[in-house]
């Protein structure tokens, strides 16, 4: 097993495994009530869009999937890394999703019409985890160079944190594209969280685990 959520309800859990299929299951009991198969080769993460009705997956075969969970249905399958994808994180309600690669790209993507909005990073080094939050009102997450498509939602006032191979924790301004902060750690940064908008959490390789404050890391 690589990865586990519960929907937002309590109701539901999902489970990734590197069998290539997914599990949907009832919390209170661990009945099995869908197998979602679609995924070549490992599925490496996976979680409830706030609905609860809804799976978001990616595997190693870089493909990013979305579910329904009451029919098991792969409703969309977005195609665009280069690489396998390590790590996911949902926007608001799920207008759009975030994924990270091991090919150091971070990408922002349009549910509705199943399309890449935009590279929001490009590492050149695997990024291992995202997490996506609302950044404190004294940070500054830098302008577009362009008007955002109007197919982004909620992405305004947005940090997105990228923990990277390279030893290196970044965050960038999610609608702006623009970096906001690096942080050099002692090894490689595996998972990355937000403790609330001006605290973050970040685990590395060698067991430490880095607690942060995004004004001034």
């Amino acid at each position: 097993i690589t990865c586990l959520d519960i929907s937002s309800g309590g109701g539901l859990g999902v489970s990734a495994s590197t069998d290539g299929t997914m599990k949907i299951w009832q919390a209170a009991n661990g009945e099995i009530r869908r197998l979602l198969e679609g995924h070549v080769y490992d599925v490496n993460c996976c979680r409830f869009f706030p609905s609860g009705l809804v799976v978001l997956s990616g595997g190693m075969d870089a493909q990013l999937k979305i579910w329904s969970a009451e029919d098991a249905s792969c409703v969309v399958t977005f195609k665009g890394h280069k690489g396998g994808i390590l790590d996911t994180a949902i926007v608001d309600r799920g207008r759009n999703i975030l994924s990270c690669s091991r090919d150091g790209t971070a990408r922002l993507w349009d549910c509705g019409k199943s399309a890449c909005l935009g590279i929001i990073a490009d590492c050149a080094s695997p990024i291992n985890g995202i997490a996506v939050g609302t950044a404190d009102s004294s940070l500054n997450l830098g302008t577009p160079e362009k008007p955002p498509s109007e197919r982004e939602v909620g992405t305004e006032g947005k940090i997105l944190l990228l923990a990277r191979e390279d030893k290196k924790l970044q965050g960038v301004g999610l609608q702006s594209r623009q970096p906001v902060f690096l942080f050099v750690g002692s090894d490689a940064f595996n998972c990355c969280t937000f403790l609330s908008s001006t605290y973050i959490l970040a685990g590395t390789q060698d067991g430490n685990i880095y607690q942060l404050d995004v004004r001034n890391t």
